[in-house]
């Protein structure tokens, strides 16, 4: 009798982790790297400029189109973690402007390259002031003659954009890449739920990501963005708006993010999702950038008048 039990025992534990390695044992995890230019085909000057709000100096480059201007101006937004200026994904925006006659500010993130400062523990208002110190700089630069001051906020950078321009009169448009409309909080389960998914069942996933994702939210580089919901700043934002999802987005839900700006009337909005696109809004054939993207980027901004020759048909509002 106790042979028996022992047996049945044995089987239910085989079977239990047969149940848990399956799952992952069948699933097709396929790498897209991300592939284009890299910093040496890239023009650009070293450019340095201050927070005075948190005392730092910070650093970047400027990469201007050719011509005599004036120019619009797009100063980057830094996603999560580090940054690096070989960074294949923020070059291919960045090369992309410049070919079509937009100056393109690169800072150098807080703590990263040759910019002072720490990132690990800032919130989203000191990364805001980053940011508003990059469009100081363009503004008292004499290097090119500018007409319009944008932002484009890349993945966590997307939170930080409507939080800066809340506090600057001096953009003149906002954009996002695959940047998140949800709170904080709401994001990280969904990432977490994704990042669990290959090694189990989706509803184990689902089950785990609110423990996981409260214990990262105790960790230096989370704990400062706990509890940020961006609504309230976009509801302060009265230039234009163009927010870029790709589908298939592991990192930020899309659908949920779409109905966020619904809910709360935000319909002024220019948005619109890249089938399959991923977080980096890729084209799944050539692993680039999203031409796609890029031209609709390009089709926002706007340009001065001697250079117009772009329309913007093909970006719904947000319905």
């Amino acid at each position: 009798m106790k042979l028996k039990k022992k047996r049945t025992l044995l089987i239910v534990i085989l079977g239990l982790i047969v149940f848990l390695i399956l799952p992952p044992a069948f699933k097709n995890k396929p790498q897209r790297m991300l592939t284009g230019p890299d910093l040496s085909e890239i023009e650009y000057s070293e450019i340095t400029f201050e927070n005075k709000a948190d005392s730092l100096k910070l650093a970047g480059m400027l990469m201007l189109p050719e011509g005599d201007g004036p120019f619009p101006v797009v100063v980057f937004i830094h996603g999560s973690g580090p940054s690096f200026r070989n960074s294949v994904w923020y070059l291919s925006v960045a090369k992309h402007l410049t070919n079509n006659g937009i100056a393109v500010v690169l800072p150098d993130k807080r703590g990263c390259e040759k910019s002072e400062g720490e990132w690990i523990g800032a919130d989203f208002n000191q990364l805001a002031s980053d940011v508003l110190a990059a469009v100081e700089y363009v503004k008292g630069q004499n290097t090119f003659d500018y007409s319009e001051i944008g932002v484009l906020g890349m993945s966590q950078g997307g939170w930080i954009a409507p939080v800066a321009a809340t506090k600057s009169a001096d953009i003149d448009f906002v954009a996002t890449m695959s940047g998140a409309t949800v709170t904080t909080d709401e994001q990280l389960v969904y990432e977490e739920i994704n990042n669990m998914e290959p090694y189990t069942y989706r509803f184990i996933a689902k089950a785990l990501a609110p423990l996981t994702s409260k214990r990262i939210s105790k960790m230096p580089h989370q704990k400062a963005l706990v509890g940020f919901d961006p609504i309230p700043y976009w509801q302060q934002i009265h230039v234009p708006v163009f927010i870029g999802f790709g589908g298939d987005d592991r990192n930020v839900p899309v659908d949920k993010c779409k109905e966020k700006l619904k809910v709360n009337n935000l319909n002024n909005f220019l948005v619109k999702v890249y089938p399959k696109g991923g977080h980096a809004i890729s084209d799944p054939v050539t692993n680039k950038v999203s031409a796609e993207y890029l031209d609709d980027l390009v089709a926002f901004i706007p340009l001065p008048l001697v250079n117009t020759n772009k329309t913007l048909t093909e970006l719904p509002k947000n319905d």
